[in-house]
């Protein structure tokens, strides 16, 4: 076995291990679990805080048709959120929840990005909170039809990563 190699290959799945749990760590407090009622159902998301006063980004479509649900965070907390607004064309929903105090997740500069750099997502897929995925930026300045009903709409620069995503990372970071 060629321990040299060994070595370098530690070292950087090191790296790449640090700089994972790191966001994880980091983004995890601001990130909460989705739960929703409409006349069609139940449904769950995510949303991540980007205000200290209780506003947090997620999906419209996690949210459609529903006027409010309950937030729950990493430490357990719970709190019952509103819809503030939504925008089905750019699937974007802002809510605000009753008690706020989880911490802002910092925002990135989309500008600055490369093809190849690493992205991490945290999110609640399939209702289990906190996961963590991670991937690369695989592509910038691609064009996402999005309809609603009858309306279409071209979302242009949108950032395509490889990072897995399943059914309740929506609305996650």
């Amino acid at each position: 076995m060629d321990t040299e190699h060994t070595g370098v290959e530690t070292e950087a799945l090191d790296a790449y291990s640090r700089v994972v749990t790191g966001v994880a760590t980091s983004l995890l407090p601001s990130v909460a679990a989705l739960s929703v009622r409409t006349p069609r159902g139940a449904g769950a998301g995510s949303a991540v805080t980007f205000t200290n006063d209780g506003f947090l980004l997620t999906n419209a479509h996690v949210v459609a048709g529903a006027t409010g649900g309950v937030a729950e965070f990493a430490d357990g907390t719970e709190t019952r959120f509103d819809v503030v607004g939504a925008d089905a064309l750019s699937d974007l929903a802002v809510v605000r929840v009753h008690q706020s105090g989880a911490p802002s997740a910092p925002l990135g500069n989309a500008d600055t990005l490369h093809i190849g750099q690493l992205v991490v997502a945290v999110g609640n897929p399939m209702g289990l909170a906190g996961s963590v995925t991670a991937g690369v930026v695989s592509g910038l300045g691609r064009s996402l039809p999005a309809r609603d009903g009858r309306r279409v709409r071209i979302i242009d620069n949108v950032i395509q990563i490889d990072a897995a995503l399943n059914p309740g990372n929506s609305g996650g970071r």
